[in-house]
């Protein structure tokens, strides 16, 4: 059954037609229903699991050295990080929230900030950006004191910030990281594998991603099938690829793949930018007297939409790629999924014209077919 308009608006809803993936493991039915509201087709493959590390060695080690000695300036980077690094400490009985007192607490932006107090602590500063980058610039720029000497605890939330740490250490600081959170592979790894897939397959038509980790492990799965080619060429050319910020981004971009980010790192800014970024790359053409949208896997004709099976869609997007233009049958049998010959097109044509119930498509005799444009 077709997605249409919700009550008061005029036409199908922004992403009716569209399939996105979401590859968030925390928040992912969030983003998820804010997708189907605007009409999107949801594919879940998430790409990591978050192993809390309230048992974990790993994260006690980390909090004593932390008490060890006073310190001068502590980074919170999430709400929910900083939030469970407290609690964890509390059920270890260490004094971590008065050790804290005599430092500066800077949040990256209002979900930390909100934890700072939540915790009993006083933030000092935070960034209107709410970026890490703006986090760095802030204390290289000296706003903090000089960072030679000064011990400076910044807590991790799945990523390691390797170029911000680096950066403070080359400042002459001593630099503790508390992962408070770990990523991991999902336990189940089929749904990513699919994804894979249904990237290089050109079958869904955005992908969206809320952190590094899942970006880096899409990159890894593609590479254990022997497909990350595949699958980072597809992003390039085809599949709209959508980054929360810059940090989520960077594992992509340094494959090669350029990603569209929302100007703020919020949820609702990520699905706005994919509600901005698919329809704009599918223009409405003016066939006769009827408008026609070729979308992912359904048309939009005259305001009302139809889904279409692969074979009439793929034969509609070539011969939309090229309005008015005579597609041959043997090129048309080079779109059609499985291939086939030129029986199989003319049944597609068919399907096609039938489902459409407009004459958008014109045969021309002997020559192939083309939008009646």
């Amino acid at each position: 059954m077709s997605q249409t308009a919700s009550e008061g608006t005029d036409g199908p809803l922004p992403l009716t037609g569209y399939s996105v993936a979401v590859t968030a493991a925390r928040r992912r039915e969030e983003l998820g229903a804010l997708l189907e509201r605007r009409g999107a087709r949801v594919l879940y493959a998430p790409a990591i699991r978050i192993v809390p590390l309230a048992d974990d060695a790993e994260l006690v080690a980390a909090t004593r050295r932390v008490l060890e000695r006073p310190v001068d300036l502590v980074v919170a980077t999430t709400g929910v990080g900083f939030r469970g690094w407290l609690a964890a400490a509390e059920a270890w009985d260490l004094p971590l929230v008065d050790h804290l007192r005599g430092a500066r607490v800077l949040a990256r932006g209002p979900k930390a900030r909100g934890a700072i107090r939540g915790g009993g602590l006083v933030d000092a500063w935070s960034p209107p950006s709410e970026s890490s980058a703006e986090v760095l610039e802030h204390l290289l720029s000296g706003a903090e004191g000089p960072l030679a000497g000064r011990r400076i605890a910044v807590q991790l939330h799945g990523d390691p910030l390797p170029d911000f740490v680096a950066a403070l250490r080359a400042g002459g600081a001593e630099v503790l990281t508390v992962p408070v959170y770990r990523w991991v592979l999902p336990e189940d790894v089929d749904p990513v594998r699919r994804l894979v897939a249904a990237v290089a397959a050109r079958a869904v038509d955005a992908v969206t991603f809320t952190s590094a980790p899942a970006a880096a492990s899409l990159l890894s799965v593609a590479e254990d099938l022997g497909r990350r080619a595949d699958l980072v060429t597809a992003l390039r050319d085809g599949v709209l690829p959508v980054a929360v910020g810059p940090v989520t981004a960077a594992p992509l971009e340094a494959a090669g793949v350029r990603t569209v980010q929302p100007g703020r790192s919020r949820l609702g800014a990520l699905a706005r930018e994919v509600v901005a970024r698919l329809p704009e790359r599918d223009p409405v053409l003016q066939v006769g007297p009827h408008a026609l949208q070729v979308r992912g896997h359904a048309a939009v004709v005259d305001g009302r939409v139809v889904d279409l099976a692969p074979g009439p869609m793929a034969v509609l997007r070539a011969l939309a790629a090229r309005p008015g233009t005579v597609c041959s049958r043997p090129e048309l049998v080079g779109v059609l999924p499985g291939g086939g010959d030129g029986h199989a097109v003319e049944m597609a044509v068919t399907r096609l014209r039938a489902a459409l119930g407009v004459p958008l498509v014109e045969t021309v005799v002997k020559r192939g077919y083309r939008l009646a444009v």
